[in-house]
């Protein structure tokens, strides 16, 4: 998710490297999703193991002990690993929309905080943690999700006034990931979790917001398919 635009601003030449980079990963992960059973386990199992190498890369950076280092490691393991079990068993138990619902959430959370914090600005939430992130940024990604989640719904022929109070929860979800990925990688002394995405840093940077709404979202999907079966 986004960074402090101080710390993050990369060169402009890079737009058409992002945006290549982009296109890839959303072509790659459709692709993915639609084909689903064996090609979709191997794409989650990939990017679970992506996501753990970053993991450790920050883990060690950022903890000196061998003791501290393993409860973080297997702390990542439980984190990564129940959010990639969980896509797995939603995309094999009928709930490819649900995913789909997962990732608006997240770019709706994202695109609707970094337009309302550039243009409201305000008090900042944790400075410390991610200079860039405000309260005003936060509210403008409630209401931009819980927007995207009730018109979501209501396209796939179903709606809930529960949409919007959802989807305001879980963009909270989405930003306490992100500032979470954050806090790490101030820790380890370190602008990205990684460079496989070239113009975007390392997957745990894309994903940071993701992990949590989709473990999060589950659970409460699990707990309650009324409000979700319309997904």
């Amino acid at each position: 998710m986004i960074e402090n635009p101080a710390e993050q601003k990369r060169p402009n030449s890079d737009l058409g490297t992002r945006t290549v980079s982009s296109l890839l990963m959303i072509a790659v992960s459709g692709l993915a999703l639609w084909l689903g059973s064996y090609a979709f386990a191997i794409f989650v199992i990939a990017i679970a193991f992506g996501l753990l190498r970053e993991w450790r890369s920050l883990v060690w950076a950022m903890t000196p002990g061998t003791a501290y280092r393993f409860a973080w490691t297997i702390g990542g393991m439980l984190y990564i690993g129940t959010a990639a079990g969980l896509m797995a068993f939603l995309r094999d138990s009928g709930g490819t929309m649900l995913l789909l619902a997962f990732v608006g959430i997240v770019i709706a959370t994202d695109t609707g905080a970094y337009f309302a914090g550039r243009a409201i600005g305000g008090p900042k939430i944790a400075p410390k943690i991610s200079p860039s992130k405000t309260w005003a940024g936060l509210v403008g990604g409630m209401i931009a999700s819980a927007l995207f989640l009730t018109v979501f719904q209501n396209w796939n022929g179903g709606f809930s006034g529960w949409a919007v109070i959802i989807g305001a929860q879980l963009a909270v979800v989405a930003q306490a990931g992100d500032f979470f990925e954050s806090w790490m990688k101030r820790r380890a002394g370190v602008k990205d979790s990684g460079n496989i995405l070239p113009g975007h840093g390392g997957l745990l940077d894309r994903l940071d917001g993701l992990l949590p709404v989709i473990i999060i979202g589950s659970v409460a999907w699990l707990g309650s398919t009324s409000f979700w079966g319309a997904l």
